[in-house]
């Protein structure tokens, strides 16, 4: 009904930049927040960065100052910059938005990407 797909993701040395997209398509009405959310290998699955419809940003603290969110509501997209990377900034990450459809009723779906793996290298 929903589906997120990411794209962007790669090898990069310490210190470089990568962006990562997510574009959401199907049976959208509107979509409340959108995130970036990253797992690390034998980790849990972690917020990076969220952001509202009206471009309202949180960040984790590890992140921060580093990366930068943002969307286009036009195009159903959200973006994550990634500068200054770090090893530890190696994970898979995942796009995730909350999607209201409007068939067969509305109703508000928690949708995930398949997710990018983010690779930096020392």
């Amino acid at each position: 009904q929903v589906q997120l797909v990411e794209s962007g993701g790669g090898l990069v040395q310490a210190g470089g930049s990568l962006r990562l997209s997510c574009a959401a398509s199907g049976s959208i009405f509107s979509i409340d927040a959108m995130g970036w959310y990253r797992q690390g290998p034998g980790k849990q699955r972690d917020m990076v960065a969220t952001i509202t419809s009206g471009g309202s940003t949180i960040y984790a603290p590890s992140v921060k100052g580093r990366f930068t969110i943002s969307r286009d509501n036009a195009k159903n997209t959200v973006y994550l910059q990634m500068n200054s990377l770090k090893p530890e900034d190696t994970a898979v990450y995942y796009c995730n938005a909350a999607v209201l459809v409007s068939t067969p009723t509305f109703n508000t779906l928690d949708a995930w990407g398949q997710g990018t793996l983010v690779t930096v290298s020392s």
